[in-house]
């Protein structure tokens, strides 16, 4: 099962270059599953936002039974987790419970693939946030977690076999190879095979959000990660490919290629 989908869908400036140009906003989700052909979408909003319950109701219906949503986590789980003055982690467990009441509705009904918890550069492979990461996967009970890392020093085996031993999912990422950032290493740690493709935007630490992921990946870049998708398929239950370079619908269009290239 290889389900390949954008990191969100939901973007001004797809308008005319992936989306009809005078197209509503409340009609996007429809078009991109029953149009583009996408069977899958991250949603990215609930970073800012931890939404309401009716928001996600509202996507249900707007999508067929088969759809499905994989769910970035609030911040306030993954960036804002440390006091300022004293640089400990606090206790943040009323984050999850309105985050986890939130995406009830896609849980119930069988429609959410797992959470994914993206942790900023700054969070290090330090014995406090190993600890923080098993807390993470408690509170979340059994909801499928998939983390991604940004900072290189969790690229070794440790950390593998350390999502292994606590049923927490790995990101594959591809993005810039500079310094400091994680490679892109095809592995994974339970039955979820999660790629997200950054684009290889080498402007990425001083670029704006907005341009840091304007990037097309060419068809032979694309072909060099096929045979890894399909390996990693061939073990996973599950396995998710995103593409994030989002700017001006480049991800639908780098994703779309993607679909044909593995069928």
């Amino acid at each position: 099962m290889i389900k390949v989908g954008t990191s969100g869908f939901s973007f001004p400036d797809w308008l005319g270059n992936i989306y009809p140009p005078d197209i509503k906003k409340g009609d996007m989700l429809e078009y991109y599953e029953k149009i583009l052909g996408f069977e899958i979408t991250e949603i990215n909003s609930t970073y800012y936002t931890i939404p309401s319950q009716k928001s996600f109701e509202g996507m249900m219906r707007k999508t067929s039974k088969d759809f499905e949503f994989t769910v970035k986590a609030h911040k306030s789980m993954t960036h804002e987790i440390r006091d300022k003055e004293t640089g400990k982690i606090m206790d943040n467990k009323d984050a999850f419970e309105r985050f986890i009441y939130a995406i009830e509705p896609l849980k119930r009904e069988g429609r959410l693939t797992a959470i994914l918890a993206q942790f900023p550069y700054s969070f290090h492979a330090t014995k406090d946030n190993y600890d923080y990461l098993k807390i993470f996967k408690e509170r979340l009970k059994d909801i499928p977690l998939v983390l991604e890392f940004r900072n290189y020093y969790w690229h070794n085996e440790r950390s593998l076999k350390f999502l292994k031993e606590n049923h927490i999912g790995y990101c594959i990422v591809d993005e810039p190879k500079l310094k400091g950032l994680m490679p892109y290493n095809p592995a994974t740690t339970t039955d979820i095979g999660y790629f997200r493709f950054h684009g290889r935007n080498t402007n990425w630490f001083d670029a704006p959000t907005s341009v840091r992921y304007d990037y097309l990946y060419t068809q032979d870049e694309l072909k060099s990660f096929v045979s890894d998708i399909k390996n990693i398929a061939t073990s996973a239950k599950n396995t998710i490919v995103m593409f994030n370079n989002c700017h001006a619908g480049k991800a639908a269009r780098n994703a779309l290629e993607m679909i044909e290239m593995l069928k």
